[in-house]
């Protein structure tokens, strides 16, 4: 079991510096790291230190584990992520919500930069997940599992669940950001490989298959925290949005320029999901 040894070692190397059980986990995808302001925080981590982690590549990424609260809650952030197209398998990509978990987050919100395919959507507009489609297909080899468990880096494959994103936090989501006046819809996402940016041809296809943002990661991570039995909350800033018959491209820079300015509405989310979270707690 090499990769639950990596994932005990990692969980070892925290306690030594952080002793606290976190209730939430985050993940903050591209452009959006700028999250962790909001946390009150009490030590990180480079990827580089855990073991099983590697550093990040990806623009936008700092790579970073950091734990502190939010608020009076304890938290605990992956401040980038690993993709596919950096050379990871689902495994490695994934290990960081397996970290999460063991520390005791039974909670994720997942945030994520795409781009748009539905019409109606305009740049800086946020998508609050309620469904995916992978089209990624990945699968990660844990010793001693089969094809079915490894994708879920898990030996229990009966806890997936085919709507893992969790419907009280798409509605607190959706009234948080009516509340602050923010532009938000619900919808599907769907993840490619990458890196390269969709086709006309693939903008057309990810439509007609039912989504309305597409991107390059986030289904490998909902996928194990599904079937490690965490909540979960999907976040995706629309960067842009295309129209095949007259898409020029999009830049990483132009898209980690367009994750920031959905931030707001992304902070106001996630620091209302984790209070009332702690309110459900107390009253419990």
């Amino acid at each position: 079991m090499v990769d639950g040894q990596l994932i005990d070692d990692a969980v070892a190397l925290v306690r030594r510096r952080w002793t606290v059980s976190p209730q939430m986990g985050i993940i903050l995808g591209t452009g959006l790291g700028e999250l962790v302001e909001d946390i009150q925080v009490e030590e990180i981590f480079d990827f580089g230190e855990i073991p099983g982690f590697t550093p990040a590549t990806a623009t936008g990424h700092r790579g970073r584990l950091v734990c502190g609260r939010l608020g009076d809650r304890p938290v605990v952030a992956l401040d980038g992520r690993l993709h596919r197209y950096e050379g990871h398998d689902a495994s490695q990509i994934t290990r960081g919500v397996r970290l999460l978990r063991q520390l005791g987050a039974g909670g994720l919100i997942v945030s994520n930069a795409s781009g748009g395919v539905n019409p109606e959507l305009l740049p800086g507009d946020l998508l609050v997940m309620e469904s995916h489609i992978n089209l990624m297909f990945l699968q990660a080899r844990c010793p001693g599992q089969g094809v079915a468990s490894d994708m879920a880096g898990t030996d229990r494959p009966g806890r997936w669940r085919t709507s893992p994103y969790h419907r009280p936090w798409i509605e607190t989501a959706m009234a948080t950001a009516a509340a602050g006046g923010f532009r938000a819809t619900t919808g599907t996402y769907v993840a490619m490989t990458g890196p390269n940016y969709e086709t006309r041809a693939e903008y057309r296809m990810v439509r007609c298959i039912g989504g309305d943002v597409v991107g390059m990661s986030t289904v490998p991570e909902v996928t194990v925290a599904s079937q490690l039995g965490m909540k979960v909350l999907g976040l995706s800033a629309v960067t842009n949005v295309s129209d095949p018959e007259q898409q020029e491209g999009a830049s990483a820079e132009a898209v980690v320029e367009m994750a920031r300015s959905v931030q707001p509405a992304m902070r106001a989310i996630v620091t209302a999901i984790v209070a009332g979270e702690s309110h459900s707690d107390s009253s419990q």
